[in-house]
């Protein structure tokens, strides 16, 4: 694998394009496999028809409904103020990640199922927490 150093985002985070040892971008076949966004900010649209056949294709996070991150934090940003929400309103066959989202600071009085608090665990980074205890079983008292 090769990266070559194209910019720093606003979090002076690297921002590169990596190729695998045959050459292919990595950022277009996690594009191509629905694992990626295309980010127009920063590609340019490069990433456009291979986003565009994942979400065709309904293959990883087109399965499922979600925000573009960059529009979860544009509408955050104003004091929580209702913004453009442009939600991709795809069906597939997780229906249970549709109906959760990764909102901050979530305990276990506000999660009404095993099957919800399981999904947190799995899928948000604050997902942990719910765990008290390291056995694997999110609230307890729920599950």
């Amino acid at each position: 694998m090769q990266c070559n150093f194209v910019s720093w985002d606003r979090y002076n985070r690297f921002v590169g394009d990596c190729q695998r040892a045959d050459g292919a971008s990595i950022a277009s076949w996690m594009v191509e496999q629905g694992y990626a966004l295309d980010w127009p900010r920063y590609s340019h649209g490069s990433y456009a028809s291979q986003q565009a056949d994942a979400q065709r294709a309904k293959i990883g996070i087109w399965v499922g409904t979600f925000t573009a991150p960059w529009d979860w934090r544009a509408t955050h940003a104003a004091n929580n103020k209702p913004g453009n929400d442009t939600s991709y309103g795809l069906t597939g066959r997780r229906q249970i990640a549709q109906s959760y989202s990764c909102q901050p600071r979530r305990y276990c009085k506000q999660i009404s199922s095993c099957d919800e608090a399981r999904w947190y665990l799995n899928n948000c980074s604050w997902g942990p927490k719910l765990d008290r205890d390291g056995d694997g079983i999110p609230c307890e008292g729920i599950c």
